[in-house]
């Protein structure tokens, strides 16, 4: 599962041959959270409240390259590095 931001302790990660809707994964610690990359629902897990806060922040400004990047995960091919929040 490849490793496409880190920042702040928080690690993001998307896997190849994800069942929909497309999504990514966040790492804090010992939490995990699957979140929606169209709605930024959280499908599965929990994150503290300020991880969560800084993760969706982070993935509104970069929804076209979570985007871009579940579609290369479907096709097998290496997943871009997306720059960590600013």
């Amino acid at each position: 599962m490849p490793t496409i931001c880190e920042f702040y302790g928080i690690v993001i990660r998307m896997y190849f041959d994800e069942h929909n809707p497309p999504h990514f994964h966040a790492y804090y610690g010992e939490h995990e959270a699957s979140i929606a990359i169209k709605t930024f629902d959280i499908i599965s897990g929990r994150l503290p409240r300020r991880a969560l806060g800084m993760v969706l922040e982070w993935g509104l400004q970069s929804r076209q390259e979570l985007l871009t990047n579940w579609q290369l995960a479907l096709e097998h091919k290496p997943l871009q590095h997306i720059p960590a929040l600013d």
